[in-house]
């Protein structure tokens, strides 16, 4: 065997060459542009692993822009409807502002008609008084005005404390005085000097009395 031979032997690690006409001319010499092409298909896999790479890549980048996409979505939405929510919120809230004001001015509507016969009856009795010099007549004029008040002053809820015969108490009528009374009206309001008034159940001021006290 001859020292090329040899060698060729040992370039394929002992294996016994096979002829490959990619490689090699007819005369045995090898062919570069052979074993070029010979390389290709090794190419050619290392390019298809690299393409499925990329298109791995690719899909997990539209992947998250989907993602994200969708994120920018639910925020949008939630924007939105965080929007809508104060408007209407704040809708509501002078809608009711709207309705308190509204109660407000009838209720001082309806007050302001039951005051006006308090007034008509003010104005009969000074006319009264001018044709007719009765001190009679001119009290009666003053007690139906002074009934017709609190009879407006019931109709919004203001009603009159009890005084006289009631036991006193601090919550609801104001000592001026004492005076002396029997055993049974010790610590009983004997005399009413201010009456007092509540309004729907609270205190608007308390009644001026006298207390009787013992002898």
């Amino acid at each position: 065997m001859t020292q090329e031979k040899i060698e060729e032997f040992d370039e394929f690690d002992g294996k016994i060459p096979v002829m490959d006409k990619r490689r090699f001319n007819a005369d045995g010499s090898r062919n570069p542009e052979g074993e070029a092409a010979a390389a290709k298909p090794a190419e050619a896999v290392r390019s298809a692993a690299e393409t499925a790479l990329e298109a791995e890549l690719k899909a997990e980048i539209e992947r998250r822009e989907a993602a994200e996409a969708k994120l920018v979505g639910v925020q949008a939405k939630f924007e939105e409807a965080k929007a809508t929510i104060e408007k209407e919120t704040q809708e509501m809230r002078e809608r009711m502002k709207r309705s308190l004001e509204d109660r407000a001015t009838q209720a001082q509507f309806d007050f302001l008609t039951t005051l006006l016969p308090v007034l008509d009856n003010l104005n009969l009795a000074v006319t009264a008084s001018e044709t007719d010099p009765s001190v009679e007549h001119l009290r009666d004029g003053v007690v139906g005005t002074a009934r017709s008040f609190e009879h407006a002053l019931g109709s919004v809820g203001v009603e009159p404390i009890p005084a006289v015969g009631e036991v006193f108490d601090p919550e609801l009528h104001e000592a001026v005085d004492m005076a002396p009374v029997e055993p049974e009206n010790v610590g009983k309001v004997v005399k009413e000097y201010v009456r007092g008034y509540r309004f729907n159940g609270k205190l608007l001021r308390p009644a001026r009395v006298q207390v009787g006290k013992g002898e």
